[in-house]
């Protein structure tokens, strides 16, 4: 007998046996002496993640009232297959490499795109209460951040997923929320913001995000007692985009003196010698960074143990990286409702991985936080 089968028999004796003492309580502690007995055996087929069982004997009672909470009535397998079909939807395998996948381990019994579609349709409910479930209403910071991907509308075009990630006054990140359709705007961030506070989510200290155009009006319509911090490394990469190759590596040091500073003032002299330096050659770049001064250094007024996790929105792009790797696989999406799939799964897996962990540093700023915190915005008696 091969190791499988082995298996399989074990842990099908081991259900038999449960379902035996299930039905012995039942009969003793349920039902009334003399009401009901035991009426022998049926056999049914139960798919499970060590193989199919054929003839699982189950026992049943006389008056047709016990029921074992091993698995429902028409229940034909024991919950694993539909995880692990959301597993690997998640992971960007397409609905027709989920069928064939299932064909396999059933032994034949082939999935086809549409059913394997079907199953995965159940988490639209789980995306709808996520989507309106409650949130806390104190955060140091709100990342926002976005991707562009294929979707499927008569013509396939670009669309955006916004992302919203909360840190809060304890170092607890947590995905609040997300968006999926239409081209990435300022007007589109500013709802999103408005339905976050309607949940919830009223006093906030930080908005970190990049330099979209009136995404900062946006933060402030909603937030108007917050800061709003630019992303620097957005920042960089943009100028040394426009910088001659062979001066890339002397100006991406020399501003790394400007945002690695230990506070505002010699931040700002620091900015002196880089305009000094390179003002002429790169007179628009630099004077774009002296225009957004103010706005790259907001961190600065924040403790130095968490500096590290404000001046950039690479807390939020490692979340946007794993979608966008479970999306690239799939090519091009075939609805709006097949991406907003994906992205809950994902998000829900970091929101389940975070939720034990605190983001280091915030344990030894936390009274310099609080203290920041209730002196923009009243405790709540």
């Amino acid at each position: 007998m091969q190791i499988e089968e082995m298996v399989k028999k074990f842990v099908q004796e081991k259900l038999e046996m449960i379902m035996r003492e299930e039905i012995q309580n039942f009969l003793q502690n349920e039902q009334e002496e003399g009401q009901n007995s035991r009426n022998g055996y049926y056999q049914r087929i139960l798919d499970t993640r060590y193989g199919r069982m054929d003839d699982l004997t189950v026992p049943r009672d006389r008056n047709g009232d016990f029921q074992t909470a091993l698995f429902d009535p028409y229940q034909r397998r024991d919950g694993w297959l539909e995880e692990a079909i959301l597993t690997l939807y998640q992971s960007g395998v397409s609905t027709r490499q989920v069928g064939k996948f299932v064909e396999k381990m059933l032994e034949g019994n082939a999935y086809s795109a549409a059913t394997v579609s079907n199953i995965t349709e159940k988490v639209r409910e789980d995306i709808v209460a996520w989507q309106n479930r409650p949130l806390k209403g104190d955060y140091l910071a709100l990342y926002l951040d976005g991707l562009y991907f294929s979707v499927r509308r008569d013509t396939v075009e670009k669309e955006a997923i916004y992302i919203v990630l909360g840190i809060t006054l304890e170092g607890k990140r947590e995905i609040l929320g997300f968006f999926v359709g239409g081209r990435e705007s300022a007007n589109g961030w500013r709802s999103i913001l408005e339905e976050l506070y309607q949940r919830g989510v009223q006093r906030v200290l930080l908005g970190i995000f990049d330099g979209l155009s009136g995404l900062e009006e946006a933060f402030k319509t909603v937030y108007p007692k917050g800061d709003v911090q630019r992303c620097v490394v957005h920042k960089v990469r943009r100028t040394l985009s426009f910088v001659r190759k062979k001066d890339q590596k002397e100006v991406a040091a020399d501003l790394k003196t400007v945002y690695r500073a230990h506070g505002l003032n010699e931040a700002e002299q620091a900015f002196k010698i880089v305009k000094e330096k390179w003002g002429k050659k790169y007179k628009r770049e630099i004077q774009a960074w002296e225009n957004e001064l103010p706005l790259l250094l907001t961190f600065l007024k924040y403790p130095k143990e968490i500096r590290p996790f404000l001046y950039t929105t690479n807390m939020i792009e490692r979340t946007i990286k794993e979608i966008r790797k479970r999306l690239k696989t799939m090519n091009s999406l075939p609805s709006i409702e097949a991406v907003e799939k994906i992205v809950f799964l994902v998000s829900k897996n970091y929101n389940e991985a975070w939720t034990s962990k605190t983001t280091s540093g915030f344990h030894l700023a936390s009274e310099e936080i609080y203290t920041m915190f209730y002196n923009r915005y009243d405790p709540i008696s």
